[in-house]
């Protein structure tokens, strides 16, 4: 047994000699989890003095359809949370906040990683570029910007590529193998390694295809157009503007090359999440004042191109607009922020995982009662 575990340690040391140390990250941390932004260095996001509340209310609400919540045999909605290892979930609805629980012992001020919701802030800070003039053109390619990526074959991906997730990079969105892309972009130190290594794997908006590394190359070209680093833009143009609760934190790869990990790790309390929701539900205004236009908006969350994820979503500039007008960002260990207009609904749960859950669904299932619920 104790052989057994040596040659194990001797062939993990052998492997991180070679492949660096996000091996040994990603198979002692298990993968992603709820307190990884604890170890990872980051660049602080700045909020403003005043701050914007969500009114707090007893509005009752329901599930309107409970089987779905059954299928784990909880008998009510918070034991369904905890069951589901949910650690915070959110309803509010005409900026009332109905419903906030933190089944782990978690409160409002708590910090949480976002994963891949991070994702839909840069498309809002894309968006926000474009609008400014620093980005002309989502039909740009992305070496207009990134100049140091010219004679590696990426000439013909465009920003819209990247939005989309077309961009058809040599990148695979591999969790669960250590020596995967998704575990040197995540757990690794050098991003900018990593990214000197992306050609085109297949010819661009050809087919959908997640991957992390498109939205860091959006990050990256943002940099590149506004003079600025992303997580100072953020806070300029959105952190503070929206009165967000908190500093953020956004996570980058290193203490030496400290590129922004941009397609995760952006690190908030989980109504500055709600706030951000807001934002898109009022269409890019924030209390009168204009964030991001509506043109981009609109095409954010209509430019599907027949993409669809793996639970068959369609997918659009980092969102995931759904028929009924409702649309949600998506980050790994079930994490969410739901935005459903008709019923001026936002939605934010976060998770140690997801649990094979629909939880899509779910939050569309979610019923106020009208005789309750119009305040």
């Amino acid at each position: 047994m104790k052989n057994s575990i040596l040659r194990i340690l001797i062939t993990l040391i052998l492997a991180s000699s070679l492949t660096g140390c996000h091996v040994f990250r990603s198979i002692f941390w298990g993968g992603a989890g709820r307190n990884d932004y604890k170890s990872f260095p980051a660049s602080v996001v700045k909020n403003a003095d005043s701050v914007f509340n969500f009114i707090k209310t007893d509005i009752p609400f329901e599930i309107a359809n409970p089987e779905q919540a059954s299928l784990l045999d909880a008998k009510t909605f918070d034991s369904f949370l905890k069951k589901t290892k949910t650690i915070a979930f959110i309803v509010i609805r005409n900026d009332s906040l109905i419903y906030e629980a933190y089944p782990d012992g978690d409160s409002s001020n708590s910090i949480f990683p976002s994963f891949s919701v991070a994702k839909s802030f840069v498309s809002a800070l894309i968006g926000i570029a474009i609008d400014e003039g620093y980005i002309k053109s989502e039909s740009d390619s992305i070496t207009k910007y990134l100049t140091e990526l010219r004679g590696q074959g990426l000439e013909r991906v465009t920003i819209r590529d990247l939005l989309n997730m077309r961009a058809g990079l040599n990148y695979k969105e591999t969790y669960l193998n250590p020596f995967g892309d998704a575990s040197v972009y995540y757990f690794g130190t050098n991003l900018k390694k990593a990214i000197s290594k992306l050609k085109c794997a297949y010819e661009s908006n050809s087919r959908y295809e997640y991957q992390s590394a498109a939205t860091l190359l959006l990050s990256l070209a943002l940099e590149a157009a506004t003079k600025q680093r992303v997580s100072d833009y953020l806070s300029i143009k959105i952190w503070q503007p929206l009165g967000m609760q908190s500093d953020a934190s956004w996570s980058f790869d290193s203490k030496n090359d400290s590129i922004i990990k941009s397609f995760c790790c952006l690190n908030a309390t989980a109504l500055d999440f709600a706030r951000f929701g807001r934002l898109w539900l009022n269409r890019g205004k924030w209390n009168g004042q204009r964030i991001i236009s509506e043109q981009y908006i609109n095409r954010a969350l209509s430019d599907t191109l027949n993409s669809k994820d793996s639970q068959n979503y369609p997918y659009s500039h980092q969102w995931r607009p759904i028929h009924d007008g409702s649309f949600f960002a998506k980050g790994v260990l079930g994490q969410y922020i739901f935005v459903n207009p008709t019923k001026q609904m936002i939605i934010v749960r976060l998770g140690r995982k997801s649990d094979k859950i629909n939880w899509a669904k779910i939050f569309r299932e979610i019923k106020i009662h009208p005789s309750k619920g119009n305040h």
